[in-house]
């Protein structure tokens, strides 16, 4: 496949120039090798001609992936590390696997086939590649579906799948991910990633001397609701009294209301928000359907901790994936909420519209009335692999949480599936 890059800019879109420009490490790195602001920035070269990421470079790139599409869901240092191994980072790497006849692509080795149905099937819409495979030789997207993967691993078959696992379906597909020819490849991945360094500088340093304009861009948008909420929606939780008293309180106003921010900057919803957006749902969709927030809110924590992204491989706050929404959305008829990508699942008004819309669906699971249990144990691991003889963590952690959520109820009516 003839492709040939020599600068930065002939591979990145100005966005994603911009945000390597804001990282402190790599505009060092840049600077110091003579390259100007404004000007093409060089890629590296190895003694064969052949170009390749920095480690900084690389670093960069997956943190502002992670940070604008995975948050929670991707450890940043897995990427790293499996570029690392599969191609030394290089640009245009490409490899064939005479069995499976199938080429990989890029820095980190993506197959253009499992790019496309990642695309296609499973709702990643970020970047197009419209069958053009030598899009896949561009970092940014290379990583980003590649980062896809990863997640879809980490729940094949409904299963929560282990870093060993993942990493090793990763190099050789599902079928060998248990198998003695992966097992050397996890050692070493295991050897790279202790062996990384880390970021020296602070992310987006104050250098007065890169200017950005006002507007949000794809890694801010996270911080706030309004970004990613509808204005009626937003109205809605403004009317509500307790998140209006937890909101006032916070000092939050009109137009620009954060989310929360754990340590690492992942934005998730307080219990307070959680529950509110539960009871405006149930109260507009599912009045009669005998959902209870509080069951609603408690499916929201333990499938995703209440971040907005989700967790690993559980897409936004009630942790529904993509083809189950879509599902939901073009054969069921719940279609108050447009989901056309996976990045429509991170409102939280959105999935918590699909994740009740999929409980009620499952509540009647095979023409049969379902308990209690049965709906959140298949919710979390699929109908099929329900297991009642068994009470299992899942079920257990989910009262736990259900209890902390009815801590200042009385009782619940008798009707109620959930």
């Amino acid at each position: 496949m003839s492709v040939s890059f020599k600068y930065w800019n002939d591979c990145v879109d100005p966005e994603d120039m911009q945000a390597l420009w804001m990282d402190a490490d790599v505009r060092k790195e840049w600077l110091d090798a003579g390259e100007k602001m404004g000007h093409r920035i060089h890629l590296s070269r190895d003694p064969d001609g052949e170009t390749y990421l920095t480690q900084t470079e690389m670093r960069a790139v997956v943190e502002i992936i992670v940070d604008r599409h995975f948050k929670s869901q991707l450890d940043a240092d897995m990427l790293r590390s499996l570029a690392e191994i599969g191609s030394d980072r290089r640009l245009l790497a490409e490899g064939y696997d005479r069995k499976t006849k199938e080429t990989r692509l890029g820095i980190m080795q993506v197959i253009p086939q499992t790019a496309e149905w990642l695309f296609r099937e499973m709702g990643y819409r970020n970047y197009k590649i419209d069958g053009n495979q030598s899009l896949l030789f561009r970092p940014f997207i290379n990583i980003y579906f590649a980062g896809a993967y990863i997640i879809w691993l980490s729940s094949h078959d409904e299963k929560e799948r282990s870093e060993e696992y993942v990493v090793r379906a990763y190099k050789g597909g599902i079928k060998k991910a248990t198998h003695k020819s992966t097992a050397q490849y996890f050692t070493q991945y295991l050897s790279v990633k202790q062996s990384l360094p880390p970021k020296s500088g602070q992310q987006m340093s104050a250098n007065r001397s890169f200017t950005t304009n006002s507007s949000l861009k794809a890694g801010d948008s996270w911080k706030y609701w309004d970004s990613i909420v509808s204005p009626v929606d937003m109205e809605e939780l403004w009317r509500h009294p307790d998140v209006l008293k937890e909101w006032t309180a916070s000092g939050e106003r009109r137009g620009k209301v954060r989310f929360s921010q754990d340590p690492e900057k992942r934005p998730y919803l307080s219990r307070v928000e959680v529950k509110a957006v539960a009871e405006i749902i149930i109260s507009r969709y599912f009045n009669s359907r005998g959902i209870t927030p509080t069951a609603l809110a408690a499916v929201a924590e333990l499938c995703s901790m209440r971040f907005v992204h989700g967790v690993r491989a559980h897409t936004g706050l009630m942790g529904i994936d993509y083809p189950t929404a879509s599902w939901l959305y073009k054969d069921i008829g719940y279609n108050t909420y447009k989901v056309s990508s996976v990045n429509d699942l991170y409102n939280p008004f959105a999935s918590i519209y699909f994740g009740a819309a999929y409980l009620v669906w499952l509540s009647e699971y095979e023409g049969r009335r379902r308990s209690h249990q049965f709906i959140v144990q298949a919710y979390v691991g699929g109908p099929e692999n329900v297991n009642l003889q068994e009470t299992g963590p899942i079920w257990q952690k989910y009262q736990e949480i259900l209890n902390s959520y009815e801590a200042d109820k009385k009782g619940q009516g008798s009707c109620a599936i959930l």
